[in-house]
């Protein structure tokens, strides 16, 4: 791998062999670096705090800045090095196969064939609602990702309904603190939690706190972070 320095903690795994998500959270200390190869799905990062360069296929790429998320396409080979002072915090999901293929099928390439990344900023994507909660989609359908959807939503202080959702979705607390209301059974939800909703599994996420809860959304197959189905309390 070439890791100088660099802890992975795998969060979660959904699904079997090739056919779920592999949520990784890569945490790499000033100047050390983490190399590897995207997975044969392509792959959803989220830069979670600090800073850092990104080479793949030994080509620079998008600057690794806090509130950027990235697609990396499946198979390149990436490198990237964590600036200094505070090092780097990545969230690193690993989809199914065929998730790099764009809804045209044809895969976004650049000059000589190779495969680029994409970035985008969160503070650029729309603003959307859902009940009382808000959420932006970085990568989705119609957003150059027709496999799976990656999200960043606010939980405002308080309990929403209890609902469920037809795809899987592995849901990583990056602010405040919570309850996880999963099925009859209940789940603290400190920062830094990740929790695996399979499809249909009826839920809702409680606001303990006072300020609102951040959390990270990565779910396939893709669809809208709204799209859903209440139950009965």
């Amino acid at each position: 791998m070439g890791d100088l320095g660099a802890s992975l903690t795998v969060l979660a795994r959904t699904g079997t062999g090739e056919s779920g998500l592999v949520r990784t959270l890569a945490e790499v200390p000033p100047g050390g670096q983490h190399a590897g190869t995207a997975g044969i799905g392509g792959e959803l990062w989220f830069v979670i705090e600090g800073s850092g360069t990104l080479d793949l296929d030994s080509v620079p790429g998008p600057a690794l800045v806090p509130d950027r998320g990235l697609w990396i396409p499946a198979g390149s080979a990436f490198r990237l090095q964590a600036g200094q002072p505070g090092g780097l915090r990545l969230d690193i999901v690993a989809l199914p196969a065929a998730a790099d293929w764009l809804p045209s099928g044809e895969v976004r390439e650049a000059a000589g064939g190779a495969r680029v990344p994409l970035s985008r900023d969160l503070r650029d994507c729309p603003v959307e609602t859902t009940g009382d909660r808000k959420f932006r989609v970085l990568f989705g359908p119609g957003r150059d990702c027709p496999a799976a959807t990656q999200f960043v939503g606010e939980i405002p202080p308080g309990r929403a309904p209890v609902h469920s959702h037809p795809y899987d979705e592995v849901v990583l607390v990056l602010r405040g603190t919570g309850v996880a209301h999963v099925a009859g059974a209940d789940q603290v939800l400190p920062a830094g939690t990740c929790l695996h909703l399979p499809p249909g599994t009826p839920h809702c996420l409680e606001n303990t706190g006072s300020q609102a809860m951040r959390v990270l959304g990565v779910f396939h197959p893709a669809d809208s972070p709204a799209t859903k189905q209440e139950h009965g309390s």
